[in-house]
């Protein structure tokens, strides 16, 4: 029988030479320091993107603010700015400690982007900005706007007919649908999201509610983005919002940085040399969690160290950027299933954009199982009266395997980061869940406390 072969080397070479990969196809729970890293100024000389292209696109949300505030009220207390509240969460550190056994030097603070106006997760960032963008083209392309009007006239039936004759197209597990449907048909555009098997039903019926055009796969995200493209393609007139490969649902991420730094300075935590930020972001196809890092380096440089979380089933940006061969290999190449709870990160073959771009900004990646999802679900409900998506929990095993890897342990030390940690701030980014309807959430709930108490 002949061997398997993958970019034409074995599972047994490419084992050798990466052996952490013996540990992934096994499914543990794995911790990666990205030897490729460097400082932010070096790295950034083979970036194409910079501080200018996100100031572009703060400026963007900006103007469309007066409209985002009349259509969607829910934003009208923040002016039409969809941002998320940032909170210290100690009694989840103090269980956390609790569970690994470990201490945890600095504070520990959760990111709550699972309570973003419109979308309910970090989507709502890239995926409306880009929306936003492309509405905008549109309308000054045929001079039926210009940057120095009040965009909430775009609240008129002028326009939705106007976007009426467009299409935006997007292939999704989920919540990047919810970001995009919404929006688009909020606008006036056709919308078609085209969602992989492991979406949520209640996402495809809350999208079909909104006139969305919901095209489901028996197969996973790469597909639903393969057949997305390919539909989208054939009409002139639709635009398709591509995950893995958008600069512009980059740049609506980054634009989280500058806010975040006046969110972190209005709560007097400090971050420079001696005081380290770590953030730990859950990881799909990479564009949310990649954008948010590119925008956390522009703003705090080096003082900022960014790591990634993704499920044991679905380690695509880990096997991707340890290999060095980005959207070349997928995870399904080394017999790993791709199938988790953790659906907004079920994605199989990472964005190469995103790989190439972080190649030398990321500081390393982690797995999590999905078990270890349900539990701490449930324990920051407890603690915290927080409820996140299965997927948006998984950050927070960052802020325990700095220290209690050894891989964690050697990060430290080589970056001169031991004494330092005192004063550190963790964040762990959760990325969604108020949408989530509440019987979902309760049966969520209620397998994290079964599994706690088999622990």
């Amino acid at each position: 029988m002949t061997k398997k072969m993958i970019l034409d080397k074995s599972l047994e070479e490419w084992t050798k030479a990466y052996p952490l990969l013996k540990d992934l196809t096994s499914l543990k729970e794995v911790f990666w320091t990205n030897p490729k890293q460097t400082s932010f100024n070096d790295a950034m000389k083979k970036i194409s993107l910079n501080e200018a292209d996100v100031k572009d696109a703060e400026d963007r949300l900006d103007r469309f603010a007066s409209y985002i505030a009349k259509v969607f009220p829910e934003t009208q207390a923040n002016n039409g700015i969809i941002e998320s509240p940032n909170v210290r969460v100690p009694k989840m550190k103090t269980f956390l400690e609790e569970m690994y056994n470990q201490e945890i030097h600095g504070d520990l603070l959760l990111k709550c982007d699972s309570h973003l106006a419109i979308s309910g997760s970090i989507k709502a960032r890239g995926g409306i900005y880009e929306v936003l963008k492309h509405a905008e083209d549109l309308a000054m392309e045929h001079k039926l706007l210009s940057l120095n009007d009040d965009y909430s006239t775009l609240d008129s039936d002028e326009f939705r007919n106007f976007f009426s004759q467009y299409t935006v197209a997007v292939g999704s597990t989920g919540n990047l649908g919810l970001s995009i449907g919404i929006m688009s048909a909020k606008l006036g555009f056709k919308v078609f999201v085209h969602m992989s098997a492991d979406a949520k039903q209640w996402k495809k019926d809350l999208l079909r509610s909104k006139g969305v055009t919901v095209v489901e796969y028996a197969s996973d995200y790469s597909k639903a983005v393969e057949e997305g493209r390919k539909q989208s393609d054939a009409d002139p007139k639709s635009y398709f919002v591509d995950d893995e490969n958008s600069q512009n649902l980059f740049l609506g991420y980054a634009v989280a940085a500058s806010r975040l730094k006046k969110q972190l300075d209005e709560m007097d935590v400090v971050v420079d040399k001696e005081h380290p930020l770590f953030v730990y972001l859950p990881c799909g196809v990479g564009g949310g969690p990649g954008g948010v890092a590119f925008g956390l380096k522009l703003v705090f440089k080096d003082n900022v160290h960014c790591f990634f979380a993704e499920p044991t089933h679905s380690p695509c940006m880990l096997i991707g950027m340890m290999t060095e061969e980005h959207d070349k290999v997928c995870v399904q190449d080394f017999g790993i299933d791709n199938v988790t709870v953790a659906d907004g990160l079920a994605v199989g073959r990472a964005s190469g954009f995103v790989g190439v771009t972080l190649e030398n900004l990321l500081s390393g990646d982690f797995t999590v199982d999905d078990k270890t999802l349900f539990v701490l679900l449930s324990a920051l409900a407890d603690l915290e009266d927080v409820y996140l998506e299965p997927s948006a929990l998984a950050g927070f095993r960052g802020a325990v395997d700095v220290f209690k890897t050894e891989a964690g342990k050697m990060y430290l030390k080589e970056n001169q980061l031991e004494e330092l940690m005192k004063n550190a701030t963790h964040m762990a980014w959760g990325t969604g869940g108020s949408m989530v309807p509440k019987d979902e959430m309760d049966k969520y709930y209620q397998m994290g406390r079964t599994l706690s108490n088999q622990e």
